[in-house]
């Protein structure tokens, strides 16, 4: 039997070494809940946009997690990601201490995820390189570069006169059904071996829209360098206010690489409905049209992110596209005026000219780049500089030619030029073109090289044109691309093919 002395020294040594800190835990419980926003008391030192958890009653199981919105004296407003069914009053709330976060990362690409990071494709979470908060302060003034290398989106008419550069904010506005979708998938289409990552973020869409923009996204092997986060109708307004926030940060972490990166908001319309519901159901002050007095800052502080970084800073760029939707080609509501504000540009869908046949339907008229002509190649602007001269002073005329037929022929000699102008421009979804194809017709339309053909087959002959380039004459459309610049060899060469093609087109007009 041991010494009890020597026992008690033990267990007095081994008390002398346990030492157990104690710790403060602050938390709160729920006042009230309803319609995914709960008023929880007691958390105090709470701060903005923390990410909180919904423990039952005792804190043994966790029900729900939320966002701390509000911060009044007596409460917290805290956004609820989901519907909060579950959630009663009296439940313990805890705060995580950090702000909300997603998962960043390579091996987001190809994959369907909503804002928080979870998978929607029916494959396994995927493993995140590391997490990004979805708030961050834009870069600042020194940490940018102006903005002059290219993004071609593939689209003719906008490529050739509202040229969108990498790092630039550009608006797609119009009334719904004019396309706007469409040009978002011909630029993400367009982005292949481009060395560009795309996010595509669809607010408050149907879940079939969205399902159907995957599906040809994967055909075309364009989602192995896209990302879609998806928070559909379907969603809590919750996750529909995170989405673009959370798009933002998955492709800065491309950005803060030195990469080139593209995120696509469809659409900031019904972003800014989701945070007035939010802002409504926690009691915000309101102001126009029912939206918290904070809606400009809303999308400014997001769309301020999209930049072209100074090689001190990486080299990388952000570029954004947002779409906001019109009522009635009302471009002077209180949303579209505010996000016109906050881009470089805009460009603008017409529901009149979608409905002509027009498509794409961009008006030239309101649609602008406020980068120009700095993000274009020299090819392009040798054959694109007048075309919005050209195509402006065409509307024009056309307008003027419906009062009188008495026109000199000067007059009818710019009509005819239009008319062939709009037809060349004309594009079906879902088929971008590559740059020297792109310059090669504007070249045959801006030369007169088109003039001969009838007016309702210049898009036929343009088709033609490019086929013939593509089959016969490669190393031509190859000297293009590779010098960027029309010289005056490639010129003769490129006339020739052109007149070849017209020769072709009046003969089968005059037989």
């Amino acid at each position: 039997m041991s010494d009890p002395r020597s026992l008690v020294e033990a267990l007095r040594k081994e008390i002398a070494l346990f030492h157990r800190a104690p710790t403060v835990e602050v938390t709160g419980r729920v006042l009230e809940v309803g319609d995914g926003v709960a008023v929880v008391s007691g958390l105090s030192t709470l701060q903005a946009s923390e990410l909180v958890t919904l423990f039952d009653a005792d804190g043994s199981q966790e029900k729900a997690r939320g966002l701390a919105m509000n911060l009044d004296e007596e409460s917290v407003g805290v956004m609820l990601f989901g519907s909060g069914e579950r959630v009663q009053e009296g439940d313990l709330v805890r705060g995580t201490g950090t702000v909300l976060s997603v998962p960043v990362g390579r091996s987001l690409l190809g994959r369907v995820v909503d804002p928080l990071g979870r998978p929607l494709d029916g494959r396994p979470a995927p493993a995140a390189d590391s997490l990004m908060p979805v708030e961050r302060i834009a870069p600042g003034v020194t940490a940018r570069e102006p903005v002059r290398s290219p993004l071609h989106t593939g689209v003719l008419a906008i490529d050739a006169m509202i040229p969108i550069g990498r790092g630039q904010r550009e608006l797609i506005i119009g009334d719904r059904q004019t396309g706007k979708t469409a040009l978002l998938v011909d630029t993400i289409l367009n982005q292949q071996g481009m060395n560009v990552v795309c996010v595509y973020v669809a607010i408050g869409q149907r879940q079939s829209t969205v399902a159907k923009l995957v599906g040809e996204l994967s055909a075309r092997g364009a989602l192995d360098y896209t990302t879609v986060v998806s928070a559909t109708a379907a969603d809590p307004a919750s996750l529909q206010y995170l989405a673009p926030y959370a798009g933002c940060a998955m492709a800065e972490y491309f950005l803060d690489r030195g990469e080139d990166a593209l995120v696509l908001y469809d659409d900031l319309s019904k972003h800014a409905i989701a945070y007035r519901e939010v802002s409504l159901l926690l009691r915000r002050p309101s102001g126009r049209e029912a939206y918290p007095g904070d809606v400009f800052y809303l999308h400014s502080r997001l769309l301020e992110r999209a930049c072209k970084l100074n090689a001190e800073h990486g080299g990388g760029s952000l570029t954004a596209l947002p779409v906001v939707e019109t009522l009635a080609g009302d471009v002077a509501a209180y949303i579209p005026t505010n996000i016109i504000s906050i881009t470089d540009g805009q460009i603008y869908l017409e529901g009149e000219l979608f409905y002509q046949g027009v498509r794409p339907a961009v008006n030239a008229g309101l649609s602008v780049s406020r980068v120009g002509s700095a993000a274009q190649t020299k090819a392009m602007k040798q054959v694109a500089g007048k075309l919005r001269l050209e195509l402006a002073q065409f509307r024009e005329l056309q307008a003027f030619a419906q009062f009188g037929s008495d026109l000199d022929a000067e007059t009818r000699g710019r009509l005819e030029r239009g008319r062939r102008i709009v037809e060349a421009l004309k594009q079906p979804p879902l088929d971008p073109l590559p740059v020297a194809e792109q310059v090669a017709v504007l070249f045959a339309v801006g030369s007169g090289g088109f003039d001969a053909v009838p007016v309702a087959q210049v898009g036929e002959a343009a088709r033609d044109l490019r086929a013939v380039l593509r089959v016969e004459h490669s190393p031509l459309l190859r000297a293009i691309t590779d010098a960027g610049a029309l010289s005056p060899d490639v010129e003769r060469s490129l006339r020739e093919v052109v007149v070849a093609v017209t020769e072709q087109f009046v003969s089968l007009a005059v037989s």
